[in-house]
């Protein structure tokens, strides 16, 4: 493997936390995926085998409800881990997995990590701090959903990639809107009026490009109160 893949592996959530002799251990055993775009990784009720670590591409967990939609819960990408809860328990994956646009994963075996850990019991902890960061990473997904507008989720997710802190920047959407709408919690047609909102608060969109006028205004407005603004309507 890749010495940039690995060192990517050591920096995520996953393994950021464990001491550089348990990474060394635990990657030896992992497996590159590279995989293209909608390929699935796993399917919601499949037995957990495996842990993965993002190191291109990005890829959505979601599932699929009784009439048949589709809700996304969560969106990766390089850096990020996915799948250690139930992994870590034999348990069954409650979401499936699939690639949102081309991507590039290590396969970690987690019946390799459990023997490790067996070995070394205080390795549990450190790889128990990628499961908090995602617990707290769900409770700020709701927070925005009961707290934000939809313009304002929207502007948080562009300010989340955007790759400077201050004046104008422009931002590459990294999948296709109807992805962004479900990670956002929204319909597509509320993403779209959403982003027509954001105009008048400097962002123009085009194609899968979008463009920031002010970093520090769109943060600002992000930061407000929406029962402010519904009061001075």
């Amino acid at each position: 493997m890749q010495s940039h893949y690995l060192e990517t592996a050591r920096r995520s959530l996953l393994l950021a936390s464990a001491p550089r002799d348990a990474q060394d251990a635990i990657l030896s055993t992992a497996m590159l995926r590279q995989l293209d775009r909608g390929a699935t990784i796993f399917l919601q009720g499949e037995q957990a085998r495996a842990v993965y670590i993002v190191v291109s591409g990005w890829v959505k967990l979601y599932r699929i409800a009784p009439n048949g939609s589709e809700a996304v819960v969560g969106v990766f990408t390089k850096g990020h881990s996915f799948g250690e809860a139930v992994a870590f328990s034999h348990d069954a994956y409650p979401v499936s997995a699939e690639c949102a646009t081309e991507a590039t994963l290590i396969r970690l075996e987690t019946d390799a990590i459990l023997r490790l850990i067996e070995r070394q019991p205080g390795l549990a902890l450190s790889l128990l701090s990628a499961t908090f960061a995602h617990l707290h990473r769900l409770v700020a997904q709701i927070e925005q959903l009961k707290a934000q507008t939809g313009a304002q989720r929207v502007a948080e997710f562009l300010l989340e990639l955007a790759p400077c802190e201050e004046g104008c920047c422009e931002v590459a959407l990294p999948y296709d809107k109807v992805l962004i709408a479900g990670r956002l919690g929204m319909k597509p047609e509320s993403l779209s009026r959403a982003f027509a909102k954001l105009r008048d608060k400097g962002v123009q969109v085009k194609q899968s490009l979008a463009i920031i006028d002010d970093i520090e205004a769109l943060r600002d407005y992000v930061e407000e109160d929406p029962a402010e603004a519904w009061a001075k309507r």
